[in-house]
Formats: C-alpha cells, structure tokens, sequence
C-alpha cells in the first residue's frame, strides 16, 4: 500500500479541520475538566465537609501538577510522536477524572484532581504544539481564534454546565464523570484523522532537569498556596520552604545550560519576544483561572444563586471571549500582524478587572456583566497570540519546548494567582466575619475562619447572612490584585517587537531544520 504525503500548505481548510477536530475536542474536554468544578466547588466541599483551604486546594492541585508538567510534556513532543504522546495524556486525564468522580473525602478528591493535572498539562501543551507543526504562522492565526473560541466555551462555559449537573438529579459526581466519554472519542478521532510524519530523532531526555523543575516549583506553589493560612508569610517555615524553591530552580538553569536536550530552551526564553511573552503570559493566566473560581463562589455565597445561575451570570465574558478571539484571529491571518490586538487585548483586561474590583454584595449584576465582557474581550485577544507570537521566532524542531514554556507560564500564573488570592480571601474572611458576628454578640473561635466549612444551610440566617456579606465585599479585593498585574503584562506587550507572521512552516533563520516537521500522511 502506497502513501500520498501531503504538505500542510496545500491542505484545504476542509482538511485542516478534519485533522484538528479530535485535537480540538480533547481541548475542549480537558480545559472544561479545568473549570466544570467551579460552581459545584460549594455543593462539593459542603458534602464532603471540606474547608475554605480545601476548597481552593481542589483547584490548585490540578493547576499546580498541570504546571510542572507542561514543559515535560512539551519537550517530549519535539522528541517522540506527538501524536501517541497526546493519546496517553487523555488517558492519564481520563482514568483520574472517572477515580475524582467516585471521591469519598475532600483528600481523595485533592488526589485524583492532582492526577487530572499531568493530563492536563499534556493535553495544553501538545495541542497547541500539533497545530504548530501542521500550520504556519500567518494561517495559524485564524485556526488559533478557533483554538481560542474552544478554550473560551471551557473555561467560561465549564462553570454552567458544572452548575447545571449540581442542580440536575445526576448530583456533583457527574461534573467528573461526564468528560470521560468525550475524552475517548478524541482519542479515537485522534486516531483515525491525525496522521503526522515521525522522522527520527535521537532522543535525550532532561530527567535530572525535569525532577528538579518539578520540585522546585512545587515546593513555590506549595508555599504559596500554606502561607498566611498555615504559617506566617515572614516564618522559619517561609524561610525554608523559599529556600529549598530558589536553590531548586537555580539548580535547574545550571542544568539546562548545559544539557543537549534542556525541558526549557533557556537559548529561547531570554529572547526578547519570549521573555515578554512570558510575562504578559502570567496575567492572562491570573484572569483565566482566578475569574473562574471566585466569581462562581461571589455569585453562589455572595449572592444567593444556584450553580446554574451562577454559570449564566458568568456567560459576558464567554460571549467576550468568544468574539474577539474569533475576529482578531480572521484579521492576524489576514495581514499577518499581531501587536496591535495583544495591546488591545491588555488595555481591556487591565480594564476589566479594576472594573471588577469595585464590586461588593450589593453591586449590580449588569455593571457586573459589563465588566466581565470587557475582560472576556481581552483575555480573547490576548491568549493565544502570545504563544503565536513565540512560536513565529522558533524553529520547528524547538516548537514543542517553545509552546509549552508560555503555556507552562501561563499556568504558573494561574496557579499562583488562585493560591495568593484564595489565602488572601481566606485571610480577610475571617476578619469581616469576625466583625460581622460581632454585631450579632458572637465571638468567633480562633482559626474558625479556616476550618469553618461552606454549608451556608447550616447555619442561622443571621450567621449565613454575614458569611454572604464577607464574601460579596472580599471578592473585589481579588479583582483589584489582578487589575496591578494586568498593567505589568500590558507593559510587557508594549515593548514586544512587532515581526511579521512567516508564511511557511520553516524559520528562514534556520533553513536545517527539518526534524519532525508535522507533514501530513494520507495512507
């Protein structure tokens, strides 16, 4: 039998879809696994008779292996077949996904939420990874909207539908259970429509600077996530645990430096465009994962709403994500420049979010829509084109490392964002909570902001209104955070130089580069 090779340029946009629709369904699949949990967050740790820590913690496990991973994942995919990689991160995804569904303590949950991380991870990275080595630059832009519109659904429409099974007679175990069938029809799309050429390559992995990565930006986010909650952010325990990070990671550049095969392209990272990248990179993950989460527990505590509510109230940004991604993407392939949507793009979600600080438990719900749209609108303009502005330096056989680095970032941010943030929310809770219940002539036990649990139904309705109050009025200062770190990433947008969108897959800078170059194979 005879096979057909077909190059990606003369791919019909017919075709181009065909091959990317298992890639953007395992997309769509293991973002929404990212964000389905945010509004049964509530319902789930109040079964489970969780706290305020856990809750934040059944996040942050996901985005903190989800981190680490990336870059593994990413430097595997300019290694081995992308396409066998990407297979077994659905699988991995799957299997936790249906064990979290069965979870019997908030432990186990954290645990099988950790497993759904590595999944994850793989899936983020290699996605995006595939695309780059079927599509070049100057098309990619179109199909990156596409890519944008998916993530957008996920992340945004992840919580009403999570909100919609909590409400539904299924009950919150189905907000794990319902992606698995979806992930094992990518894996079978993937199969029967993508098909990349696999030219060999010696292969050498990092394990030493993969290892110590993962430790030590483990050990950060770790602290992160226990500072000012478990432990005084100025303690022994800070000290230590800050130490054993920073001697870690310095640890790992040393490594890089001198591997053949480094997880991180440091020759890359300190590139201008990249560096900038990065940075701008850690605010739209602070606006990814960070909105999502106590936007859907400021609209269900706050406010008084259902799951499903709550998911609707959430939809401008969707609508904003949406719809700039689209169109931005359709105006980047079509002239081949992308600064002015990145700048746009972080004016917006710097806007969006100070917007978005101002609120408290009495704001009203369409100035909260309003501000949500703007940010969507930014976040949409922003999002992808960051990895395709680095991607349009590289090479093709650096693609992978490239990809994954932003994405690593961006989740690094996130992960981050969710951890300081949800102590800060933590920490001031217990104050207006305290003050609240004061009024009322009671006197809150010491640590009781911490281990008190979420079930508001519970409570009298004078308590349950307090803890409403506390959460409406600390959620603005959340939003306020972010607004400061979206101007850095705007300063960071503006100082990215503007390079045209090559046309081809090849970098012109580095013509013998032909390694794994994602042709097609029609057999």
């Amino acid at each position: 039998m005879t096979s057909r090779i077909k190059h990606p340029d003369t791919m019909t946009k017919r075709e181009i879809l065909e091959a990317l629709s298992g890639l953007f369904l395992a997309m769509f699949v293991s973002m929404t696994s990212g964000t389905i949990v945010s509004n049964a967050l509530p319902t789930i740790v109040g079964s489970l008779n969780g706290t305020q820590t856990q809750y934040t913690w059944i996040v942050t496990a996901t985005l903190l292996t989800s981190t680490v991973a990336t870059p593994i994942w990413g430097k595997l995919a300019d290694l081995l077949h992308k396409k066998l990689l990407l297979q077994i991160a659905l699988a991995i995804f799957t299997m936790a996904s249906i064990g979290a569904g069965f979870a019997q303590t908030v432990a186990w949950l954290i645990a099988l939420r950790a497993l759904q991380g590595i999944g994850l991870g793989g899936v983020q990275a290699l996605a995006q990874t595939v695309m780059a080595a079927m599509i070049p630059p100057r098309e990619r832009g179109k199909y990156n909207g596409y890519m944008g519109g998916i993530m957008a659904v996920a992340t945004i429409g992840g919580p009403l539908i999570g909100g919609a099974i909590v409400d539904s007679p299924l009950g919150w175990r189905w907000v794990f259970f319902v992606g698995a069938p979806f992930a094992v029809a990518a894996m079978v799309l993937l199969q029967k429509t993508l098909h990349l050429a696999l030219q060999p390559r010696r292969v050498k992995v990092d394990y030493l600077g993969a290892t110590l990565l993962s430790a030590g930006v483990s050990i950060l986010l770790i602290w992160v996530t226990f500072a000012g909650q478990s432990f005084a952010w100025a303690s022994g325990q800070s000290a230590l645990m800050v130490g054993a990070a920073v001697v870690l990671l310095i640890a790992t550049v040393m490594v890089e430096r001198r591997v053949a095969e480094p997880i991180i392209p440091l020759d890359i990272v300190v590139q201008r465009t990249p560096a900038l990248a990065i940075i701008g990179s850690l605010a739209v993950g602070i606006g990814m994962f960070g909105g999502s989460v106590f936007l859907g527990q400021y609209f269900q505590i706050a406010r008084g709403y259902s799951p499903t509510a709550a998911g609707l109230l959430m939809g401008p940004m969707m609508i904003g994500l949406i719809v700039t991604s689209t169109v931005a993407g359709r105006l980047i392939s079509g002239h081949g420049h992308f600064k002015k949507y990145l700048v746009s793009g972080s004016v917006l979600l710097a806007l969006g979010f100070a917007l978005l600080a101002t609120m408290d438990h009495r704001s009203s719900l369409v100035f909260i829509g309003g501000a949500l749209f703007i940010a969507g609108a930014g976040l949409g303009m922003t999002m992808q084109n960051l990895v395709l502005a680095v991607q349009n330096t590289v090479a093709i056989r650096d693609i992978g490392a490239s990809t994954s680095t932003v994405t690593f970032f961006r989740s690094l941010g996130g992960t981050v964002g969710v951890g300081v943030l949800g102590a800060m929310v933590a920490n001031q809770l217990t104050a207006h909570i305290a003050a609240g219940l004061a009024h009322l002539g009671i006197t809150l036990p010491a640590g009781g902001g911490s281990s008190s649990t979420l079930d508001l139904n519970a409570m009298p309705t004078p308590v349950a209104q307090v803890v409403r109050t506390a959460y409406g009025d600390v959620t603005g200062h959340v939003f306020l955070v972010a607004s400061v770190l979206s101007v850095v990433g705007l300063i960071a947008v503006l100082l990215i130089k503007e390079v045209p969108l090559r046309e081809t897959l090849a970098q012109p800078r580095s013509d013998e580069e032909t390694i794994d170059t994602g042709i097609l194979v029609e057999v």
